[in-house]
């Protein structure tokens, strides 16, 4: 399953590259857990969570982040933010990618939930 997910996060920088988008962090781990990409979309910091399945019996990937996922993601977009410091405007998106037969459907979700 880890490998399945790492997969999913280089398929997803790979895909945030070619929109212009600059990789920061990947897999930036804190005491509160981790954050699977922090990019800088122009002037914007976006962290992104990434979800990738190989079945639809749990639901479309992008469904996995619910209320839980996304306060735990706020929590450590703050402690990133504590470390690094800085005044961007930020955003969270997600990244849902679904993997069957060889082939990939990548959805970008943008300014997936607010603070």
């Amino acid at each position: 399953m880890k490998e399945l997910g790492a997969r999913g996060e280089f398929l997803a920088a790979r895909f945030l590259k070619g929109k212009g988008y600059r990789i920061l962090e990947q897999n930036f781990k804190t005491p509160l857990g981790e954050i699977d990409i922090i990019a800088r979309d122009r002037n914007t910091l976006v962290f992104i969570e990434v979800k990738t399945r190989t079945s639809d019996s749990f639901g479309h990937p992008f469904e996995a982040v619910n209320a839980r996922k996304k306060n735990k993601m706020k929590k450590l977009a703050l402690f990133y933010l504590k470390k690094k410091g800085g005044e961007s405007p930020a955003r969270f998106d997600v990244i849902s990618i679904f993997s069957r037969d060889g082939k990939k459907e990548i959805d970008h979700i943008i300014d997936a939930f607010e603070v």
